[in-house]
């Protein structure tokens, strides 16, 4: 005879929904305060994950510790987390862009916190590969979604379901469970580097047709962020050791309904590192500080930002990354029509990416495109520009063949 369950010891069972099969769990249940009640929570994509979950319940029910699920919404409880975070302020403002932008205007960001399932989370992410893509307006394109992109907001979204199951007001964070995309899917298509030619080419056009010349051939010859660059004072630069000492980083703050603003912060790594420049670099900085104290003295002062707008701001990071993308869109227009191959068109981003992977391919220690591109790690740097780096297979062989030759 099969074996029957005591009274209120509980059990999962299956039911249908719109999407397919799911299940749930009901168990009866003592809580903090001491009342019991029969529970039923429902939602998990197989009879395992419900019924752990209801062992998770039960455990806490007989500690006396069992609280009852949030049923707070999710738009209010990730208002409410975005604003207790201690971060840089560019850093929360970006969280905020993305949570409103892919999560808050969702379907489940009218759910509550306790009705939240890997099936409805992996729901959102499918629907953002498919046409989760906005403009610079923010409205819908249609389009889909970048992995990457997809991936951080899960990745957002996941942080901050671990901080309410910290605070008791969840009992598992759904997202673990859920199926975003992977990181080798992430990256597949992050990286749009421009081959030692294409990125020559540009250079030579912008030399004559853009204002922004020297910013861009410094991002390439030196593989720096974007912000770290816009940050830049002339203090930062020694022209007679030929070096660049990268300090600080500038970012963007926008909430919604007010003007954003540029703020200054330290770098992605918190940490401070020096680039070495060549000698046509340094030249070219030697006379664009020259431009700039044409303009006014002040502009070339040792406190004066080295890239900065007629007034000596800092310039916006969008507005410089759109001047960017205007500049390749004129230069393949014009080379087009005089008979030359235009550079395929890439982000501004893809600077640093090209200064990377020329150098490892051409066998340029890691170690050194390391501590140039900043990373914490010499492992980041494999890990993101290994599948570039030249391998020494045919060396390897013959040496191997060799070293039996001599053992015979």
């Amino acid at each position: 005879m099969s074996k029957r369950r005591s009274p209120g010891e509980g059990g999962a069972y299956e039911y249908q929904t719109t999407a397919g099969k799911s299940w749930y769990w009901k168990a009866v249940i003592t809580k903090a305060d001491g009342t019991r009640e029969t529970m039923v929570r429902r939602g998990f994509a197989t009879k395992q994950r419900a019924l752990e979950a209801m062992g998770d319940a039960q455990a806490a029910s007989r500690q006396g510790t069992f609280a009852e699920p949030s049923r707070q919404l999710l738009s209010a409880y990730l208002g409410e987390w975005l604003e207790g975070l201690r971060l840089e302020p560019a850093t929360v403002a970006n969280y905020r862009i993305l949570l409103r932008c892919h999560v808050l205007d969702s379907s489940i960001a009218a759910l509550p916190l306790a009705s939240l399932t890997a099936a409805r989370i992996d729901a959102l992410y499918r629907q953002l590969e498919q046409h989760g893509r906005r403009d610079h307006m923010g409205e819908r394109t249609g389009l889909p979604l970048s992995a990457s992109t997809v991936r951080h907001v899960h990745v957002l979204l996941r942080g901050a379901l671990a901080a309410a199951v910290r605070s008791g007001q969840l009992v598992r964070n759904p997202a673990d469970a859920a199926h975003p995309p992977t990181a080798k899917q992430a990256k597949a298509r992050e990286m749009h580097p421009w081959g030692a030619g294409e990125l020559s080419a540009f250079l030579a056009w912008a030399r004559e047709h853009s204002s922004y010349y020297t910013a861009f051939h410094t991002l390439a010859m030196t593989g720096l962020r974007r912000g770290e660059l816009l940050a830049l004072t002339w203090r930062d630069v020694d022209l007679d050791a030929g070096t660049i000492a990268v300090r600080r980083s500038a970012g963007s703050v926008k909430v919604k309904g007010e003007r954003g603003r540029v703020v200054v912060g330290p770098t992605k790594t918190h940490r401070a590192r020096v680039v070495d420049i060549d000698s046509a670099t340094v030249a070219l900085l030697r006379s664009h500080r020259r431009e700039r104290a044409g303009l006014a003295l002040q502009l070339a002062s040792a406190g004066a930002v080295a890239f900065g707008d007629h007034e000596g701001r800092i310039r916006v990071p969008e507005h410089f990354s759109a001047a960017f993308a205007d500049a390749i869109t004129r230069c393949r227009k014009q080379l087009a029509a005089a008979g030359a191959e235009p550079p395929p068109v890439i982000r501004l981003h893809d600077l640093r990416h090209t200064h990377a992977t020329l150098l490892l391919a051409d066998r340029e220690p890691v170690k050194t495109v390391s501590e140039r591109l900043g990373h914490a790690s010499v492992a980041i740097t494999l890990d993101v520009y290994g599948h570039v780096m030249p391998g020494d297979q045919r060396r390897a062989a013959d040496r191997f063949a060799a070293l039996i030759g001599e053992s015979r």
